[in-house]
Order: C-alpha cells, then sequence, then structure tokens
C-alpha cells in the first residue's frame, strides 16, 4: 500500500450558487484531496492546521476514511481558515467575499515520522514557503512531487513560488494560471516553458472543457464528463488533484501511461465532487458508483477506428 502525504487547506466554506447557499461548512484543499484520495487502497496522512472551533466529528470522518491526522495541527483559542464565495449564473466565475486566514496565518508544517518517506507528496494550494517547508522535511526524494497552485501566490510570492516549482515533478494549474506563469497564450507553449521550469509532466485543467496533460512530446487530452446539472464547483479541482495522486500512490508507477490514467481517475471523481454544495457529495460517495462512472468515462473517450 504506498504512502500519500497531503499538504493544504482544511476550512470552512461558505458557498452561495444559483441552486442555493450553506452556512459554514466543512471545505479546504487538504479535505477535498484526501476524500478523493480514500477512493483508493493508499495510506494517507494531512498536514495542516486548524482552530479549536473545528468540530471533532470533522476529524472522526478524517479518521474513519483512514487519513492520518496526527499532523492536523488544533491550535487552542484559534478560529479555522474561512472562505465565503458566490458563483454566478455560469459557474464558471465568482467572487470571494470573505476570506480570513486565522491560524492559517502562522502556520509550520511538522511532517509527521511515518510519512516522511512518502511514495508520493500532493502540495495543494497553499503559500509555496509551506509547501517547500514540507518538501525540506522529507526523508528522501519521493517518487512524485504534485504541487497545486494558482494565480494569487503568482501575483504575490512568485519567487518562492518559482523555487517550489524546481522541485515539482508535476504541476496542476487550470488554463488562465498556465498563460500567466509564463506569457504564453498557447497552451502548448506554456506546457513547454513549465518543463523547462522544473516539472516532467504539466496538468492543464480546463475545467468542464476537461484537461490536458503536457510530457517532452507527449500530449493527452481527457475530457470531462458531460452532466446533465453542476451544483457547486467549489473543491473540484483539488478533488481532481485527490484521484489523481491517490492513484498514482496506489499503483507506485510513474510512466505516462499511468499517468494519462491518474488524469482519468481524477476527472472521474470531480465529476461526482460538482453534483452537491462543497464536500457533501465526496463524503458519502461509493466505490460501485465510481466504477460505475469509470465505465462512462472509458465509452466516452474509447472508440476504433482502420488507419491507413
Amino acid at each position: 500500500m504506498g504512502k500519500l502525504l497531503i499538504v493544504g487547506t482544511v476550512a470552512f466554506d461558505a458557498i452561495e450558487t444559483p441552486f442555493g447557499k450553506t452556512d459554514k461548512i466543512l471545505g479546504g484543499a487538504a479535505t477535498f484531496i484526501g476524500l478523493a484520495a480514500s477512493q483508493f487502497e493508499v495510506q494517507s496522512a494531512i498536514v495542516s492546521v486548524v482552530g479549536d472551533d473545528f468540530p471533532q466529528e470533522y476529524i472522526n470522518l478524517f479518521k474513519d476514511k483512514n487519513i492520518d491526522t496526527s499532523a492536523l495541527e488544533v491550535v487552542e483559542g484559534g478560529k479555522t481558515f474561512f472562505w465565503k464565495g458566490k458563483y454566478h449564473n455560469d459557474l464558471n466565475s465568482r467572487d470571494t467575499l470573505v476570506t480570513e486566514l486565522n491560524t492559517l496565518a502562522d502556520f509550520n508544517p511538522v511532517v509527521p515520522t511515518n510519512f516522511k518517506d512518502s511514495d508520493v507528496v500532493m502540495l495543494g494550494n497553499l503559500h509555496p514557503g509551506i509547501q517547500m517547508s514540507v518538501i525540506n522535511q522529507m526523508d528522501k526524494r519521493p517518487k512524485l512531487i504534485i504541487l497545486d497552485t494558482m494565480n494569487f501566490w503568482m501575483n504575490n510570492t512568485l519567487e518562492e513560488l518559482t523555487q517550489v516549482i524546481k522541485y515539482t515533478d508535476v504541476i496542476t494549474i487550470n488554463d488562465e494560471e498556465a498563460r500567466q506563469l509564463t506569457n504564453e497564450y498557447s497552451l502548448v507553449k506554456a506546457a513547454e516553458a513549465i518543463q523547462k521550469m522544473g516539472p516532467k509532466y504539466v496538468v492543464i485543467k480546463k475545467g468542464e472543457h476537461g484537461a490536458l496533460l503536457f510530457n517532452e512530446e507527449n500530449v493527452f487530452f481527457a475530457p470531462a464528463l458531460p452532466l446533465e446539472e453542476v451544483f457547486d464547483p467549489t473543491g473540484a479541482g483539488d478533488t481532481f488533484a485527490g484521484g489523481f495522486a491517490g492513484h498514482l500512490a496506489t499503483t507506485g508507477n510513474t510512466s505516462f501511461n499511468n499517468i494519462k490514467n491518474a488524469v482519468i481517475h481524477g476527472s472521474n471523481l470531480a465529476s461526482f465532487c460538482v453534483e452537491r454544495f462543497g464536500t457533501q457529495r465526496m463524503i458519502d460517495l461509493h466505490k460501485n458508483e465510481v466504477n460505475k462512472r469509470f465505465h462512462q468515462f472509458k465509452a466516452l473517450t474509447q472508440f476504433d477506428i482502420e488507419l491507413q
């Protein structure tokens, strides 16, 4: 059984979409990644921080999903990271209404001793200084270091982010972020530029339009599953990353062909995430549902054709 170390936020989210709104519910990048990865035969641990306002029932949920919480720091008297956002009618754009860093502002990550030899490290969307601290705490070079980041860090901590990218094997970002990071409009040219920065593999997420995987001269495209209704896109990218990392940690195979499979696994799980508010769908997701939809993905992308 492979080991997966997950670094990212464990948070409260308050979400408003055209379909309704919530009060504070369980969220955060590490939460979505961990729940997605729990669909695989993998030992995982979350490195994050919360306040003592974080319910014990959520910590128990992680444990029930075989997610190690020994490195989930609980700060007495502290408040948990909180994000509030409102999505527009097309669900492709949103407004951030509230961001409260709270305990995250002074977070110093500590990697659990029994996860310092993890096969895969998934660096969720966080300050690059925290991400680098985790890399430096590993006893040995993991098989894969996967990085997720966003335009906020490109705008405010580009130099530190560039240092983290140098140590990364795989980067997962969206198309807008890939263009910003490289000043290249063509995603092919952007991927080439990012590979020169360090990562061997570049995954560019395009939301409802699927995901692109680049590795040297190899390119792979995975469509998003057409859904009748998208309820809430919050956490879909993190769920993708969790499925992607979970598959790779389980198989231990870092070939291009297997990373293609990881992209499909990530896309498959992300298609469930958007069906409910926040983490609600992922909490009760069963393996038989995942397998059934995986067959739909296969039917969507597979064809036979005679080539001359």
